[in-house]
């Protein structure tokens, strides 16, 4: 089969879940409770301690492929270790495969000089430090991302940046100590090569957490999602990455890999949705047999294993064609996993809530915070719409 995985991705996955099992799952609950006590803005003790745990355990930076910092894995190899990570969603930091880190780093590995590397990316990879990814605005459709409007401004040995940003996912983590920034350095050169990137210190001068944002009421601490002003600061030139006018270039190869472990993650949160809707079909009771014995709920719970096995191969052979022709010929199934699989996650929760009843909606399973996250995934890294464009001009061609 052409998704068959070799023997050292099966060893991986089962080493991961066996990881999964002995850590992350009995303390799920654990850090919950941690997140609520005292300071919710401060690393979880819990994840911290296990992190080493995972690094012993050589499931560490799995991610980053094609190069000798990561993993040494490929897209299509390290999509079922996503899977496993997206069962319970704090798992992908305790073996540092999270966002926007991942993204960040094979920025920083693929296009920063050396020394940027030196100062910030090895800390990355070593956990010591998390980071944010400033793009979208409040101002304008950044859907469009040719519509933002922050500068950056050559002066001297230093480029200059002005703006507002929201949704800087990251940004409200006290360990977030860089930010990667996109902004005009020209606003007359052709419209896709005004922008460009910028590796950014948190404590600059200018730097300002505005405000933190909620998703459907969750603060997403101490992760966080921010609303950040960039007034007058001054960054070195060589901060800037690959080149004035290369924002672009650089996003596309930011975002093909990201789209990937996201989706697969999804995939892994679907499974759970499904696993809890059979569990709580089997022993509920209602007009005199369990739920599992209802054809409504029955066809809910088909339907559900029909589509994420349809979801999953998609996403695999998107990462497959990644490895093999590139993410620029992959760009039509990349478009169509980040319009397929947020949907269908969002429908299997959306069914495992509706057959937990009240108890869904509650935070007495982890179920209504999935639904929220599956509903912000399509818009997260360009809406539905966006990537439906793309396909059908791909499809039109």
């Amino acid at each position: 089969m052409l998704f068959e995985h070799t023997d050292k991705v099966k060893e991986l996955q089962g080493r991961v879940t066996e990881f999964m099992s002995q850590y992350i799952i009995p303390n799920e609950a654990k850090v919950a409770e941690q997140i609520d006590e005292g300071d919710r803005w401060q690393p979880i003790p819990i994840i911290e301690e296990l992190k080493p745990k995972a690094r012993d355990a050589g499931l560490w930076n799995l991610f980053l492929p094609d190069s000798e910092r990561g993993g040494g894995l490929t897209n299509l190899e390290y999509a079922p270790l996503c899977e496993i990570m997206g069962h319970i969603g704090f798992s992908s930091e305790v073996f540092n495969c999270s966002a926007p880190d991942t993204g960040n780093m094979e920025v920083l590995e693929r296009y920063a000089t050396d020394d940027i590397k030196e100062k910030y990316l090895v800390p990355l990879l070593n956990g010591e430090i998390r980071s944010c990814f400033a793009m979208t605005e409040p101002a304008v459709a950044s859907s469009d991302a040719t519509n933002i409007e922050s500068s950056i401004v050559r002066d001297g040995d230093d480029y200059v940046i002005n703006g507002v940003k929201w949704w800087t996912s990251g940004a409200g983590d006290p360990r977030c100590k860089i930010a990667i920034f996109m902004g005009k350095t020209d606003f007359q050169a052709p419209k896709h090569m005004q922008q460009s990137m910028i590796v950014v210190p948190m404590d600059t001068p200018g730097v300002k957490i505005h405000r933190l944002l909620n998703v459907f009421g969750y603060d997403d601490a101490p992760h966080g999602h921010a609303e950040t002003h960039w007034n007058d600061v001054r960054v070195p030139a060589d901060h800037l990455l690959l080149g004035e006018g290369r924002g672009f270039e650089i996003a596309q190869g930011r975002l093909g890999p990201g789209r990937i472990h996201h989706c697969m993650r999804a995939i892994g949160s679907a499974e759970r949705a499904l696993s809890l809707m059979k569990e709580r079909a089997k022993v509920r009771v209602a007009f005199g047999t369990t739920n599992a014995e209802k054809g409504v709920v029955r066809d809910a719970i088909a339907k559900s294993r029909m589509e994420i096995e349809q979801a999953r191969l998609l996403v695999l052979k998107a990462a497959y064609m990644m490895d093999t022709v590139g993410n620029k010929i992959a760009r039509k199934e990349i478009a169509m996993i980040k319009v397929v699989v947020p949907n269908m996650a969002s429908r299997v929760i959306d069914r495992a809530l509706q057959v937990h009843g009240g108890m869904g909606v509650s935070t007495d399973t982890p179920l209504a915070r999935m639904y929220c996250g599956m509903r912000t995934l399509r818009i997260a890294d360009g809406p539905d719409e966006v990537h439906t464009e793309t396909i059908a001009k791909l499809e039109l061609r």
